[in-house]
Formats: C-alpha cells, structure tokens, sequence
C-alpha cells in the first residue's frame, strides 16, 4: 500500500468520504506524496508526453503566435511573458528561441512560470533560468499578460455528479474492505448545474471544476485591464457530459484509485464553462489543435528541418508532425481558444 493510501483511508475512517475534487488535490499535490510533488512525470521514462516535449515545432508555433500578439497590440514595454503548469520549461525555452529575432520582445518580455511544484521547478530552471515563479497566477505583475497554458487546467481537480431525476448525486471517494471506492451523496440541487437538467437524463455525469473557472477568470480580468491575451490548449469538448477522470501510469491507463500519488490523475476540460469565466473579456472560436498548428504553418516547418533529416531522424521528425496534428491523434483530441481583449484580435491560428 502506498503511504498516501494509507493516508487517504485513515482520513476517510475518521472524517468521511471525501469528495473527488479533494481526493484529486490530495494526489496530485500533497506535499510528501504527492505526484507532482515527488516527481517529473513527463516523458518515455515518466508516465505521459506532452506536445512540447514531442517536437519543438509546437512551441515554435506558439511564440511566434504570441509574438504577433504582441506587435498587434503594439509592443507593450515591458509586459509579463507567462505560462501555467510548464512541465520541464520546454514549452517557454522553444518559445524564447523562436521569438529570438522579434525586435524588442525579448527586451521587453518578463518570464514568470506559475508551478507548484519544487521538482518540475528545479527543472524548469535548467531550461529557463531568467523566469520567474509563483504558486498561483494571483502574483503575476499588474502589466499586459501575454499567457500559454498547454495541458494545464486538465489536471485540475474536478466534482462529478450523476442526475437523478430533478436533483443531481456527487460521487465521493469512500473505503469498502481496505479499498478506495467511488460512492455517492444523497440527492442535491448544486446551484452550478441548475441549468444542466435543460439537457441531460436520468443516469447521465456532468463534471465541474471551480479552480479553472477561478484561475480563468483572473486571466480575463488581468487582459481587461492591462492588456495581452492567453492561449489555452487542452483536451475535452465544448460543454462537460460523462465520466472523463482517467489515470496514467507508465503511460497506460490504469485505476484512478488503485494507486494514488503515483498516477498522474486527469480530467476533460468543458470549454463552455472556462471561456464563460473569463467575462468581460472575449474569447475565441474553441479550435482544433490539428488546425490550429496548420493555420501557423507547422507543415512548412517540418518540411524545412526535414531538409537536413534522414534516416530514422527523418521518420521520428514525420511522425511528430502526424502525431500533433493529425484527426485520430492529438489533431482532434486536443482543443485551443484564446482569450483577447475587447477590440483587439484574437492570436493568429484561432478566429472571433
């Protein structure tokens, strides 16, 4: 048994089950045993690979969208050049060299990287030693905000509730014979989906998760009032419908509950209720990233550093390129929308 089971039941026996949003918190970032805690998660030898960390032509792609931003904007001094959750700073180290000869950006740019996490930070440094860090977005400067977040608010800690006629159940997180388990609350009416009985059915999940609505909603007051705009990449769909929490361990799907604080625990991100948070500020067309990507031109890109590619170099480069954009991999699956100023435009890649 691992020591944050053994924490979670002992918990659960004196308080009660829990509900999914604290059992997710408790996993992902408790801090002795918690999986972003203990560990960098990412790559062949971690338990997932995220865009970044697959070609650098994402986060190409990426800066240079930014970058035009920024110029449309016009090339605000000194502004706050930031990203959430950052994994190991490929991401904003690819950004920061792709950007390298947009006149005056990097002059002006500040790197403020949001991670809770001490491990990922420390690798983080390694990749972007000039950033900045913080636990939460709330201490960024008050300077135009010019944000990425790829594959941040899916590890969010989210609520689940099943409907049962007019009234909605939460499953809970309990134990039944040394094992943690799903269970379910008596029936409730949650104010956030008093509107979600318009097009659900007896038996149906919706899932909920207030920290990106929070989290969301300072990214489009900062932009209001100072400035910039924010690319969020993520995977799930436009409203939330059905049970979409999964774990990955050694990059298979394994149990949620079978092994806490040693898989990676994520869930779909309903775009509907993440770009509605954001208010006053506008948001984009929810795009996909397939589409995106080819709107920024990442075929062109591939083909020119295929140019001195060969061998299994070559297919690793083609393969990249199919795996971040094509329909039946991460083309489809994962999603992009921006969040820009009234009066401005949106980044190149998303429309209005």
């Amino acid at each position: 048994m691992s020591a944050l089971k053994d924490l979670l039941l002992r918990q659960i026996a004196k308080t009660g089950p829990i509900t999914l949003a604290e059992y997710m918190a408790t996993c992902l970032m408790h801090p002795e045993h918690g999986y972003y805690s203990t560990r960098d998660p990412l790559g062949a030898a971690g338990d997932f690979t995220t865009a970044p960390e697959i070609s650098q032509m994402f986060g190409e792609l990426i800066g240079l969208a930014l970058a035009q931003s920024w110029l449309d904007r016009g090339a605000p001094s000194p502004f706050v050049l930031a990203e959430l959750g950052p994994g190991r700073g490929t991401l904003m180290a690819d950004i920061l060299r792709a950007t390298k000869a947009v006149p005056g950006f990097h002059q002006a740019a500040q790197i403020h990287l949001v991670e809770a996490s001490p491990t990922l930070r420390a690798e983080q440094a390694k990749h972007v030693p000039q950033a900045n860090w913080h636990d939460t977005i709330n201490t960024l400067p008050d300077l135009p905000l010019f944000l990425v977040a790829n594959e941040f608010f899916d590890a969010l800690p989210i609520r689940q509730f099943t409907r049962e006629g007019d009234h909605w159940r939460e499953h809970v997180v309990g134990e039944k014979d040394g094992a943690l388990v799903l269970g379910l609350t008596d029936p409730s009416t949650p104010a956030a989906l008093k509107n979600r009985l318009n097009d659900t059915k007896d038996g149906d999940v919706v899932e909920i998760c207030t920290p990106a609505k929070t989290i969301t909603a300072e990214i489009g007051a900062r932009i209001t009032t100072q400035g910039g705009a924010a690319l969020i990449i993520d995977y799930g769909d436009w409203r939330s419908q059905g049970d979409t929490l999964q774990a990955l361990q050694n990059h298979q799907h394994v149990s949620p509950f079978a092994n806490p604080g040693n898989a990676d625990l994520t869930a779909h991100v309903d775009f509907e209720a993440l770009t509605a948070a954001a208010h006053p500020a506008k948001f984009s067309r929810v795009t996909p990233q397939g589409v995106f990507l080819e709107r920024l031109g990442i075929t062109q890109r591939a083909q020119t550093l295929a140019q001195n590619l060969s061998g299994e170099a070559l297919q690793s480069h083609i393969s990249a390129h199919r795996r971040l954009t094509h329909p039946e991999e991460m083309g489809s699956l994962f999603k992009v929308v921006a969040v820009y100023a009234e009066g401005t435009q949106p980044p190149p890649g998303v429309e209005p």
